[in-house]
């Protein structure tokens, strides 16, 4: 259906069920305002179909282990062995049951003393801020900060506070105004790629008396020793006090984790919202992450392919005049600014069989809209000469020269 139609059909509703002015409005400021008059009547998430040999790069299974046969098998033989579970909220699970025995097995991956797993990895970061702050606390973020960390301070009322990307100079700036409170960051962030300086954080955090979350979802399973993360490879593990995942990434199922101490875990289970009120996982999701905690511990080889093919990709669209220098690892943002320009490099991309994800508002700032690729450890050589060709022939299309970031490149350089 075109956006033109979900216009008309809403102006036709019968009165019964027409909406009141106040979501009308909200309503064709997207329908109006913005698919017809700002995209000429696309949309901006509406891909055309794709052909045979097109390289797909919207998706988070950075390791290819969706299709992976061990851990399928270990779904199938759980739902073929399980004669019926109780549905309930895991705040009833008991000691010794399947979610709590791998709760303890993700917990020592990450070197933990104890996790909790979530129904995804919004649902563990809003119940863990609202679990933790209250109306008047300070909760620094960084400016990229994945949304669900957002809402998480919205849903407990406190005082959000934003510093600057990756900058702990502002953040300092910032704590000095508004006193201690807690200081929230992403390892790795998922617009663009960067990493975060975690000990400057760290250190801050100390000396602020402030509590410290680290969201490892785009860096879990591909970074650090065995997967474990980058909190883990820079030895931070007993300095921070939280680290959140999404398991929908390198993880490849539909889940989130908390890493936190037994007794903050018994605390979580009575105060967040999210846990008390939502279902328990089924038991062959937690047969998928059981298994796949073993393989990926295991994959040293999936996760050198994914940093190798980070570093080519990289370096060879750097050398084509795109600026993703804000980045390092294996998300890469062609940031094109505008919405027009973003939807333009969208179709030039599909056009030469690529596809990305189209990050906008509200998942970036109004005029900094982007395409988002990201790179797996599967892409062969093909794809990666594919996905450079298409970059290169498309440049004056896109008109790469007057793109925000463009601009931002020619100022650094």
């Amino acid at each position: 259906m075109t956006p033109a139609l979900n216009i008309e059909r809403f102006a036709t509703q019968p009165a019964a069920r027409r909406m009141p002015e106040f979501v009308t409005r909200r309503m064709d400021e997207h329908y109006v305002t913005r698919v017809q008059k700002l995209l000429g009547g696309e949309h901006m998430h509406v891909w055309a179909p794709p052909q045979a040999g097109a390289v797909m790069l919207a998706g988070n299974d950075y390791l290819c282990i969706a299709n992976e046969p061990a851990l399928i098998d270990a779904q199938v033989r759980t739902l073929q062995g399980t004669q019926g579970q109780m549905l309930m909220s895991s705040v009833f699970l008991q000691e010794g049951s399947f979610q709590h025995r791998l709760e303890a097995k993700l917990a020592a991956f990450m070197q933990a003393e104890d996790g909790v797993l979530a129904q995804s990895g919004w649902a563990a970061n809003v119940g863990l801020l609202q679990s933790i702050a209250e109306p008047g606390i300070p909760v620094y973020l960084d400016m990229l900060a994945h949304a669900s960390l957002w809402e998480g301070v919205q849903s407990a009322q406190a005082l959000p506070v934003p510093f600057l990307h990756n900058s702990p100079a502002h953040l300092e700036r910032q704590i000095e105004k508004h006193g201690g409170g807690v200081i929230v960051i992403d390892a790795l962030y998922s617009t663009n790629g960067s990493v975060a300086p975690l000990l400057e954080f760290v250190e801050l955090a100390e000396r602020s008396g402030s509590i410290l979350i680290v969201d490892e979802s785009h860096s879990l399973g591909t970074h650090g020793p065995g997967g474990a993360g980058l909190v883990v490879q820079e030895g931070l593990t007993e300095r921070v006090h939280f680290r959140t995942a999404s398991l929908a990434k390198a993880f490849a199922g539909r889940a989130g984790f908390i890493t936190c101490s037994s007794h903050f875990k018994g605390y979580f289970l009575s105060a967040s919202r999210p846990a008390i009120f939502s279902s328990c996982l089924l038991n062959h999701e937690l047969a998928w992450f059981d298994a796949a905690v073993d393989f990926i511990s295991g994959a040293e080889d999936r996760r050198a392919a994914l940093h190798r093919n980070t570093q080519e990709v990289r370096a060879r669209l750097s050398e084509l005049g795109y600026c993703i220098d804000d980045g390092t690892e294996q998300i890469i943002a062609l940031e094109a600014g505008p919405e027009p320009k973003t939807l333009v490099l969208r179709k030039a991309l599909e056009a030469r069989g690529i596809y990305g994800a189209v990050f906008c508002a509200p998942a970036t700032a109004k005029n900094r809209s982007l395409v988002r690729l990201t790179l797996n450890s599967g892409m062969t050589r093909e794809e990666i000469e594919k996905l450079v060709a298409a970059c290169a022939d498309m440049r004056s299309e896109v008109d790469l020269d007057n793109w925000s970031s463009s601009s931002r490149r020619k100022r650094m350089h």
